[in-house]
């Protein structure tokens, strides 16, 4: 069964939604839509450059919709055309420069637009004021204020050091040498960086506190400059330089998001069976690239053929340690795994995604205490002990990967309702019909 060819503009599930329990082993192909990290990369590099860019294949989703409105808002001319996948048109992205008069950006839940923005909405010659979702305000971005302000944006938060604030746009950013602590986010380091070869003498930027987690989506924000000509030096594992210069306006195929693909491919460990994902690409910068790795430790058996990873079952999926600070994002993915392993596993090294969406740590240890679990909240991570489960309902609290464990769970335990499954749509408004279909339920074909 090859799953894919979804429509781009699919309706948003609401309500309560039962999750399918897998009827025997799986035996799936699944494309998955755009990475949202490369996308959200991509459009603003693309807001920044000398010239127009096309990207290919990009991710549709709320978080890639509000990057989209913010960069209209700044002036920025953002045209869908005709493209080759099965998510979606290309994003032709004409800039301009300065940024127009300014306006209010609503980030919705979307990290990547609050830090991404906020570092570049000192070129407009305005105003912009930055809000979020009411459940996004809590998100940490006190760091990039301060950062901001010690290279020269005048902001104005009300003194609250969180959204909203408003930028005191100037047309221009002067840049320097700043310290930063990105411990609790990376999308503080990369948002600076992604706006810093348009500042006026760059930027040299140094990490001032604890370890910075998710460095790959740093390493993917320096390969994303480089590959628009600007080269940034790293004079240590925590400091980057990054000169003043010209972006180029590039065509760019983005990536499948490895993060996303991550349910499917660990649903092959919970159902048996196995699931490939098309398009795997040999080498990434995604956090997601180091998912078969993982997945190997687990228990599963991986390959890569033709551009598609494949992960089947083996005998079992087994407890493990695992430091999982280089891709946080996995945690929920690997969480639901846990719960059925021969044996306890411990997650350390993500204490900062108690400061996403949701306290994620607390979201996943109660939703699999409702359903008779055992879990543990640690300082800096997540203890699971294998216990049996029972039906229940599971709550996404606004947060698409919590709500995507619960799909997971219910796999393998009859009667788990997740009561929001529509927030999935925040990074792949496709996947409650891509889910149904992997487990072989083609009843709504027509419709789609």
């Amino acid at each position: 069964m090859t799953v894919h060819q979804y429509s781009p503009h699919a309706a948003r599930v609401a309500g309560a939604w039962s999750a399918p329990v897998a009827a025997g082993p799986l035996q799936a192909t699944v494309t998955v839509p755009g990475s949202k990290s490369l996308t959200n990369r991509e459009l603003i590099l693309s807001a920044l450059a000398d010239g127009p860019s096309r990207l290919r294949a990009p991710l549709h989703s709320d978080d890639s919709a509000r990057m989209i409105d913010a960069l209209r808002t700044l002036g920025v001319q953002v045209d869908e055309e005709p493209g080759e996948g099965d998510y979606g048109p290309d994003l032709r992205i004409q800039p301009v420069a300065p940024f127009t008069d300014g306006g209010t950006i609503d980030c919705g839940q979307a990290g990547t637009v609050m830090r991404f923005v906020a570092a570049m909405a000192g070129f407009a010659r305005g105003d912009v004021t930055l809000t979020a979702h009411a459940s996004a305000l809590h998100r940490p971005m006190g760091q990039m204020i301060k950062a901001l302000r010690d290279i020269g944006v005048d902001i104005d938060d009300g003194g609250h050091w969180a959204l909203p604030f408003t930028v005191r746009g100037r047309g221009h950013v002067r840049g320097g040498e700043i310290a930063i602590d990105a411990s609790a986010s990376s999308q503080f380091v990369s948002g600076l960086l992604l706006a810093a070869p348009r500042f006026d003498v760059g930027l040299r930027l140094k990490h001032d506190g604890a370890r910075v987690p998710s460095m790959p989506h740093i390493d993917m924000t320096i390969d994303t400059l480089a590959h628009r000509g600007v080269q940034v030096e790293r004079p240590s594992a925590t400091e980057w330089i990054v000169p003043s210069g010209t972006l180029r306006g590039k065509d760019v195929a983005i990536e499948p998001d490895l993060s996303n693909a991550a349910p499917f491919l660990a649903a092959a460990l919970i159902a048996g069976g196995q699931v490939s994902v098309t398009g795997w690409p040999a080498h990434s910068t995604q956090p997601g690239a180091l998912l078969p790795d993982i997945l190997q430790e687990m228990g599963a058996r991986t390959s890569r053929r033709g551009r598609a990873m494949t992960v089947s079952a083996h005998a079992g999926i087994k407890g493990v340690t695992l430091d999982l600070s280089a891709a946080s994002e996995l945690t929920p993915t690997l969480f639901a795994l846990a719960a059925f392993a021969d044996g306890p596993s411990t997650f350390h090294g993500i204490g900062h995604i108690r400061g996403h969406e949701t306290d994620r740590i607390a979201a996943l240890v109660n939703n699999l205490r409702a359903l008779g679990g055992e879990a543990e909240e640690l300082e800096d991570g997540i203890r699971v002990v294998p216990r049996p489960l029972h039906g229940g309902l599971w709550k996404a609290h606004h947060d698409h990967r919590i709500a995507t464990t619960g799909a997971m769970i219910g796999l393998a335990i009859a009667g788990v309702e997740v009561d929001d499954i529509g927030t999935t749509a925040k990074t792949m408004p496709e996947f409650p019909e891509l889910w149904r279909r992997m487990l072989g339920d083609r009843s709504g074909d027509a419709a789609a």
